[in-house]
């Protein structure tokens, strides 16, 4: 017999698991695979964004969370989710919440400012098309030099492609070898145009990153290099590379004076700003952020929010 086509085992395993509620070694028996590849193929399509679950029950202690967020905060509106141990699936869950969040406020025509991240990838497989492709994705900040699936230009082209959009690319490194090559650059029609488009987005989905290699941009050679001193300038972590103090401040280091992205002060002019961030190594950067005034939303888990509010 023909081997099976790996698309519908990971079809037939997902409608078991999800729809059928069979148990996994059920569904081992059921297909005639092992219970491992069954358990690496639920946890495939979920990362992968497949399988999208609405639970309609409300979560009190979350709402009161959300409530509280809001008023100590001066936010729009806030979104905490339970906490998951496992960093990654914590990280997706914000990410798919947020991206639904999004989706919800999305208005036909507008355009959308997004920053990096495996936060904003997975917040990006939420959104869906619009009629006649009216809405447009902008890069907030420049990008790696090597594609990582997270990187600036792949989550923006993954965000324009999921609305139906065009895509507006910031293209050029996230930092330039010093202050004086990066006023150089800035002069550049094209970056001058791309960096207006940013400005002018009604919404923005940013995430964040604290000062250890748990986070994206900390985790670069650049960086790296600068840690010590960021941390003695009193960073606490970075928004769109920016890297600001425990008051939201940007902090007085060159890194600073090196970033090719929107500041933070054109973030907060944008009407319908959302930080997407979850993670207890992050407490200390999401509060910067919204002591900063920087965004209008949050979506965040259940222990970063209590943390924020203690």
């Amino acid at each position: 017999m023909d081997s099976p086509d790996p698309e519908q085992v990971r079809a037939r395993v997902a409608w078991y698991y999800f729809i059928g509620g069979l148990t996994q070694k059920e569904i081992a028996d059921k297909v005639g695979i092992t219970r491992l590849r069954v358990n690496r193929i639920i946890g495939q399509v979920r990362w992968e964004g497949l399988v999208h679950t609405t639970l309609r029950l409300p979560l009190a202690d979350c709402i009161e969370l959300q409530e509280e967020l809001r008023r100590q905060f001066g936010l729009e509106d806030a979104v905490v989710i339970p906490s998951l141990d496992e960093p990654e699936e914590n990280r997706r869950l914000v990410g798919e919440t947020a991206g639904a969040l999004l989706n919800s406020l999305l208005i036909d025509g507008k355009g959308i400012g997004v920053g990096w991240g495996r936060t904003l990838s997975a917040a990006a497989k939420r959104m869906t098309p619009r009629r006649g492709g009216s809405n447009w994705v902008a890069t907030l900040m420049g990008g790696l030099t090597q594609g990582s699936g997270t990187n600036t230009f792949e989550v923006a082209t993954e965000f324009a492609r999921n609305i139906g959009g065009e895509c507006y690319y910031l293209t050029a490194p996230i930092y330039c070898p010093s202050p004086q090559s990066r006023e150089t650059l800035m002069i550049h029609d094209g970056l001058v145009q791309s960096m207006q488009r940013a400005a002018s987005a009604h919404f923005a989905l940013v995430s964040s990153g604290d000062l250890s290699e748990r986070s994206l941009l900390a985790s670069t050679q650049t960086v790296r290099d600068s840690a010590k001193a960021l941390k003695r300038a009193g960073a606490v972590g970075d928004l769109l590379g920016v890297f600001l103090d425990e008051k939201g401040e940007p902090v007085g280091h060159e890194l600073n004076e090196r970033v090719i992205a929107l500041e933070p002060a054109g973030l907060r002019a944008i009407p319908k700003g959302i930080l997407a961030s979850g993670g207890q190594h992050k407490v200390k950067i999401i509060k910067a952020i919204l002591l900063g005034g920087y965004v209008k939303y949050l979506v965040t888990d259940q222990q970063v929010a209590s943390a924020l509010l203690r």
